[in-house]
C-alpha cells in the first residue's frame, strides 16, 4: 500500500537525500491509520507531524517508543487518547487510530478486530436503530470503540498466557511432588519465572484501570468526541451572540437619527429633553449589550465547567469496570497458582528435611556402630600384642578359648551398641 505523502513530516527532495536524513534519526515511523469508516492505510510520519496531526506533546509519544520501556498506560489528553497496553501501541482521536507497531504478526488479529469493530459502528451511525420501546439504541462514541478494542486485545492476551501457564503448572507440579529430580525442579523453575513476569505485567494493567476508575477527571478528558461537539456549540452560540449584538447596535443607531430629526423640529427646550432621552436610551442599551455579554460568558463558563469538572462519565466508568473486573479475575487466577506453587514448595521442602533427618539418623546410628566396634577393635589390639603369656601357650589353652574370647568380645560389642542406642532415642536424638 502507497504510504500518505500528506502524513509525512519530512520531505525527501531527491533519491539521495532520503537515506540519509532517515540514517540520522527523525523518526520516522510506518503508522496504520484506521478511519471511521474502518478503512486503513500505512503513512510514513514523524515525530512533529504526528505532534500536529493529534494535538499530544512529544513526552507523550515517548510512552510508545518501542524502543524505551514503559509500563502500561492509558492517557486521555485535549484532542487524543495514548494507548500502550502491552502489544498494543496506539493513539486515539474522535475519528481515527494510529497504530505503531501494525507489521508486528501478533498485532495482525487486533487491526482485523478493531476494523470489523469501526465498520459495525459506522453502520450502526449511519443507519440508526430503534429498540421496541420506540427510543434510539445508544451507540458509544468512535474513541470508546476504539478503545473497548484495546482493553480486550489486551486483557485477552494476559488472559489466554495465564491459562496457558496454568495448564503447564499443575502436571509439572504434581510430577515434583511424586518424584523429586533435577529435571522436574528446573522445570518447576521456569514456570515461577513465567508466574512472576506474567503477574508484574497483569498487575500494571490493573493498577492503571484502577487510577482512571478513581479519577473522574482523567476520564472526562477522554470524552473526545463531546468536546468538539461542545466546542462547535460554544463557536455558535458566539457567531449568534455576535449577530445579535450587531442588530442591537443597529437598532440603536436607527432609533438616535429619528430622536434627533424629531427634536430639530420642535424648541430649543424640546431639543435639550430629546438629546437627554437620546443619551438616556444609549446609555439603557449599553447596559442591556453589558447584560448580554456577561450572560454569554456565564453560559460559556457553565458549559466549560460541565466538561470538565461535571461530566457524566457513567458510559465510560461501566466500560472500564468490566475490563477491570476481567482482569482482576486473571490476577485472583494467578494469584491462586502462585499459592499452589508455594504450597508445592513448602511440601517439598518438608520432604526434603524429612528426608535429610533419615540421614542424621542414620549417620549417628553409624557412627555408634563405628565406636563400639572399635572397642572390639582394642580388645583384639591388646591380644595381638607380642608378649609371651601363658593365655598364648599352646600347650593350655587352644580352639575353645579363641571362640570364648571372640563371642564374648562381640557380644560386649553388641551390648555397648544397644546401650548407645538406647540412650540416643531416651534423649529424642533418634526417633
Amino acid at each position: 500500500m502507497r504510504p500518505n505523502a500528506a502524513g509525512n513530516g519530512n520531505d525527501d527532495r531527491s533519491g539521495t537525500a532520503g537515506p540519509a536524513i532517515r540514517k540520522k534519526g527523525t523518526g520516522v515511523r510506518p503508522w496504520l491509520v484506521v478511519d471511521v469508516t474502518g478503512d486503513a492505510q500505512v503513512v510514513e510520519a514523524g515525530k512533529h507531524a504526528i505532534m500536529r496531526r493529534t494535538g499530544l506533546p512529544a513526552r507523550d509519544l515517548r510512552i510508545l517508543d518501542p524502543l524505551l520501556s514503559y509500563p502500561s498506560t492509558v492517557l486521555g489528553r485535549e484532542r487524543a487518547i495514548v494507548i500502550n497496553l502491552e502489544h498494543i501501541k496506539a493513539i486515539i482521536t474522535a475519528n481515527e487510530v494510529l497504530l505503531l507497531n501494525s507489521r508486528d504478526p501478533s498485532v495482525t488479529p487486533f487491526v482485523q478486530e478493531i476494523q470489523a469493530r469501526i465498520l459495525r459502528h459506522h453502520d450502526a451511525t449511519t443507519n440508526p436503530q430503534e429498540d421496541s420501546h420506540g427510543g434510539g439504541i445508544k451507540i458509544l462514541p468512535f474513541e470508546f470503540v476504539a478503545l473497548e478494542a484495546c482493553l480486550e486485545a489486551a486483557c485477552s492476551v494476559l488472559e489466554n498466557e495465564a491459562k496457558t501457564l496454568e495448564q503447564e503448572a499443575h502436571p509439572a507440579l504434581d510430577k515434583l511432588t511424586s518424584k523429586i529430580s533435577t529435571l522436574n525442579l528446573e522445570r518447576v523453575r521456569q514456570i515461577k519465572s513465567r508466574l512472576v513476569a506474567i503477574t508484574g505485567r497483569v498487575q500494571k494493567v490493573r493498577d492503571e484501570l484502577e487510577h482512571l476508575l478513581d479519577d473522574d477527571e482523567d476520564m472526562a478528558e477522554m470524552y473526545l468526541t463531546e468536546k468538539i461537539l461542545q466546542q462547535q456549540m460554544e463557536q455558535t452560540s458566539s457567531e449568534e451572540d455576535i449577530d445579535a449584538h450587531d442588530d442591537d447596535n443597529d437598532i440603536d443607531r436607527a432609533e438616535g437619527v429619528e430622536i434627533s430629526l424629531e427634536g430639530g423640529a420642535g424648541y430649543e427646550d424640546e431639543d435639550e429633553d430629546g438629546q437627554n432621552r437620546n443619551a438616556g436610551e444609549h446609555m439603557f442599551g449599553a447596559t442591556n449589550q453589558i447584560g448580554r455579554d456577561s450572560r454569554a460568558g456565564t453560559r460559556a463558563s457553565t458549559t466549560y465547567s460541565a466538561i470538565t469538572n461535571k461530566l457524566d462519565v457513567e458510559e465510560l466508568e461501566m466500560l472500564l469496570e468490566a475490563y477491570f473486573v476481567q482482569i482482576d479475575g486473571t490476577l485472583n487466577k494467578l494469584s491462586t497458582l502462585r499459592e499452589y506453587v508455594d504450597d508445592t514448595e513448602d511440601y517439598i521442602n518438608i520432604m526434603l528435611d524429612d528426608k535429610q533427618n533419615h540421614l542424621l539418623q542414620m549417620g549417628v546410628m553409624l557412627t555408634t556402630a563405628t565406636l563400639v566396634v572399635s572397642a572390639f577393635v582394642v580388645v583384639a589390639g591388646v591380644f595381638g600384642m607380642n608378649i609371651h603369656i601363658e593365655l598364648f601357650d599352646e600347650k593350655l589353652y587352644g580352639t575353645r578359648e579363641f571362640m570364648w574370647t571372640v563371642g564374648g568380645g562381640t557380644a560386649g560389642t553388641i551390648f555397648l551398641y544397644v546401650v548407645a542406642i538406647a540412650w540416643c532415642k531416651y534423649k529424642r536424638l533418634l526417633e
